[in-house]
């Protein structure tokens, strides 16, 4: 479950209270884990996606607790009741345009009381900057002229600050100094509300597992600074953009767009990139799933100027040297990969090189794009892998098995042990009891809601990532179920 998903009074979920309170009924539930998606800030309206963001390091502004923010004086409850009188909001659902609006008003009222700040509080402030510069800086710089050019993206913006001509770089940090400062800011309050949830959650026996897209948008701070390790031209546009090819089904392939990874240059300086990408992601994180871990053998390299996937072809990635220079810089690392999709031989014999659990679907046990059901069956689950119901990507169980044929609806009751009564429940047991060495569950399946309550639709541009869970949904006998069956299967905390 995401952290916008969580309930709460500003329309969408945060580092609240809300956020320790879900911790709290984990623990009761005897649950290790919280599997949430990419924090870092989402890409704007309308499609408001979290795997699309415009820095590899930053968390989300979006995230941060106006609640918090009063009880450190930074705002005042009268700024919360005119917040929250703001039409539009939903409990079960995220307006994210009203969202961001309200939200990022809170945050400049914050920025602008931080003025008159304790001392303490300043010096606090000055050193979270000096030990976070290595990225912080060029992130807030980022932010600022995002600001300065009304949004447009960094290759339209003049061509001195487009290729960060020193000289450029060093005015525009002068005039624009205020607005660094904000962003700065931002990621300092991110950052102390972060450390509190992940402390109450180790105290509590409850390990936090983000994700790592592994691409990133073109339109960001890494390709920005850093442009000599994509493949772009010398106006910085992608010479080559990611994708699929094309398949049974989609005829023309699909076009993501990201620019590709020039690996030589990447190899040249030891992965250094990779290396801090993955070391910053461990601060904030006990767990990390490496998003299509299948991109770490080879990726599908599109013509940028193409209208179609279809004229792409496979660019080998040198995957094993990248994780040998991961692990050599920063140890043995707890990672999944997300290996759904057309597995090669290549694409498994790396993730079992470095001893990486893999993932399973037990949707996919009974409906499986690539043809491997029997892949994706419980009792079929290796040791070494994480067992799912769903992923965000799919629909809900509940949704699922509605979607189904009669026929095929009957077989998968029958495989589970199924009266029909509370399938969802079925279900989860019996991924619980399979081999597995990790289950984990999408909230909507816990409650066993609809497909009204599908978080994302791949392929959909607009109307993904807004279920939200109400107040008092994962109520006591939720919980009570969910730590019976952990017991039961002995996957529970002491």
């Amino acid at each position: 479950m995401h952290v916008t998903s969580l309930p709460g009074a500003m329309g969408s979920g945060d580092l609240s209270a809300e956020a320790f309170d879900f911790v709290d009924r984990l623990a009761e539930a005897k649950q290790t884990w919280w599997q949430m998606l990419p924090v870092g800030p989402p890409s704007a309206p309308p499609g408001n996606s979290p795997y699309s963001s415009p820095s590899a390091f930053a968390g989300s502004p979006f995230l941060i607790s106006p609640e918090r923010l009063v009880e450190d004086g930074l705002l005042d409850r009268a700024d919360l009741k005119s917040a929250r009188a703001a039409p539009g909001g939903r409990a079960d659902r995220v307006n994210f345009r009203r969202v961001r609006a309200v939200r990022w008003a809170l945050l400049k009222r914050a920025y602008e009381n931080f003025a008159s700040a304790p001392r303490a509080e300043r010096r606090r402030f000055e050193a979270y900057c000096e030990r976070e510069a290595g990225w912080l800086a060029d992130d807030a710089l980022y932010g600022a002229l995002k600001g300065a050019f009304d949004e447009r993206p960094w290759f339209e913006w003049p061509r001195a600050l487009r290729d960060r001509e020193p000289s450029a770089i060093a005015g525009i940090r002068q005039r624009l100094a205020g607005a660094i400062e904000f962003h700065s800011f931002l990621q300092y309050l991110f950052d102390r509300q972060w450390r509190a949830l992940r402390g109450h959650a180790r105290a509590r026996g409850v390990g936090l597992i983000g994700d790592m897209p592994i691409f990133v948008d073109h339109d960001s701070v890494p390709v920005w600074v850093q442009p000599d390790l994509w493949q772009l031209d010398r106006q910085r546009r992608p010479k080559l953009v990611s994708g699929t090819p094309p398949d049974a089904f989609c005829a023309d392939g699909q076009h993501w767009g990201h620019p590709i990874y020039d690996w030589a240059a990447h190899e040249r300086e030891s992965f250094a990139w990779w290396v801090q990408r993955l070391a910053g992601a461990f601060e904030r994180f006990d767990g990390l799933r490496i998003d299509h871990f299948l991109g770490m053998v080879r990726m599908w390299a599109i013509p940028a100027g193409a209208s179609t996937a279809a004229n792409g072809k496979w660019a080998k990635v040198p995957g094993e040297a990248l994780l040998k220079a991961i692990e050599t810089a920063l140890g043995k690392l707890p990672i999944i990969a997300e290996d759904l999709g057309l597995l090669t031989p290549e694409a498994s014999a790396l993730r079992d090189q470095f001893a990486l659990p893999g993932m399973r679907v037990l949707q996919f046990g009974f409906v499986d794009p690539q043809g491997h059901g029997e892949y994706h069956r419980p009792y079929a689950y290796p040791l070494s892998s994480v067992a799912y119901t769903g992923t965000h990507d799919n629909d809900t169980i509940a949704g699922f098995l509605k979607s189904l044929p009669a026929n095929l609806r009957r077989r998968v009751l029958a495989y589970a042990g199924s009266d029909g009564r509370a399938p969802h429940w079925d279900l989860i047991r019996g991924v619980m009891a399979s081999p597995a060495n990790t289950a984990v569950f999408p909230m909507q399946d816990l409650l066993g809601l609809d497909a009204r309550s599908r978080f994302n639709t791949p392929g959909r541009a607009e109307g993904n990532w807004g279920w939200r869970l109400r107040d008092g949904e994962f109520a006591a006998a939720v919980v009570k179920r969910l730590k019976a069956l952990t017991e039961m299967y002995d996957r529970g905390s002491d």
